[in-house]
C-alpha cells in the first residue's frame, strides 16, 4: 500500500459492539412464559437489565447463578417462585443467533484493518465465541467483566484503541446504544449508532473500496 494512501483512508480500526449488532437473543421462550404468568412482554428482561442486577455482572463481580436468582428475587412479587426460575432460567441461557451479513463485513474489514470487539459482557464470552465460531472474528476482545470497566465509561473505549494500537480518533465505534456512541465521539472517535447491516455496509463501503485500489 501506498504511504500517501493511509492518509485517505477515513479510519484505521474498527471497534464493535457484540450484542445488537453481531449477535441477538431469542426470547420467544421468555415472552410465552411470561404471557403465561400473567406478566408483561419485557418483564424479566427489564428486571435482568436493571443496573443494579446487571451491572455487577458485567464487571464480572456476581456469576451466572446470582444474577439468576437476582431475576428470581425481581419477579417473586408478581409470580411464583418457580415461574420466577423457570422465567430466569430461560431469560440467562437463552439462545442466541448472529447476522452472517455483519460477521462477513467485519471479516472483510479485518483483512484491512485491527478489528476489535468492545462488550459489556459477562465472563463466558469466550466460550459464546467459540460456540458461535467467531474466535477469529477479531483481533481482541475488550470484554467489561474482565477489564473491569464498562461502556460507556471512557476507560474502555481507551483499552480498545490501545489494543487496535491506533489513536481514539482515527477509530470507527460501532454501537446499537446511543449513549456509547455518544461516549465514542467525546474522545474523537467517529461513529455508527447501528441499526441495520445495510446501514453498517453504506458506512464501510468507501473505506472497502478504497483499500481494494491500494
Amino acid at each position: 500500500m501506498n504511504p500517501a494512501d493511509a492518509h485517505d483512508r477515513p479510519f484505521d480500526a474498527v471497534l464493535c459492539d457484540m450484542d445488537g449488532v453481531i449477535r441477538f437473543y431469542d426470547t420467544d421462550v421468555v415472552f410465552e412464559l411470561e404471557e403465561r404468568a400473567g406478566l408483561p412482554a419485557g418483564t424479566t428482561a427489564a428486571i435482568g437489565f436493571a443496573p443494579e442486577n446487571d451491572l455487577p455482572l458485567l464487571l464480572g463481580q456476581i456469576t451466572r447463578e446470582q444474577w439468576a436468582q437476582s431475576i428470581v428475587q425481581g419477579l417473586v412479587p408478581d409470580v411464583s417462585r418457580a415461574e420466577a426460575q423457570m422465567l430466569a432460567t430461560a431469560f440467562t441461557e437463552a439462545e442466541s443467533r448472529t447476522d452472517d451479513a455483519v460477521v462477513g463485513l467485519l471479516r472483510r474489514v479485518r483483512s484491512r484493518c485491527p478489528v476489535v470487539l468492545v462488550s459489556n459482557a459477562t465472563v463466558w464470552l469466550d466460550e459464546d465465541l467459540e460456540l458461535l465460531g467467531l474466535r477469529d472474528l477479531a483481533d481482541d476482545v475488550v470484554n467489561s467483566s474482565l477489564v473491569g470497566v464498562a461502556k460507556p465509561d471512557r476507560r474502555i473505549y481507551e483499552i480498545a484503541a490501545e489494543r487496535a494500537g491506533v489513536p481514539t480518533d482515527r477509530c470507527l465505534f460501532v454501537d446499537d446504544r446511543e449513549e456509547n456512541t455518544t461516549a465514542a465521539a467525546e474522545l474523537g472517535m467517529t461513529t455508527v449508532l447501528y441499526r441495520s447491516a445495510a446501514g453498517l455496509e453504506e458506512v464501510l463501503a468507501p473505506f472497502l473500496k478504497s483499500s481494494l485500489l491500494t
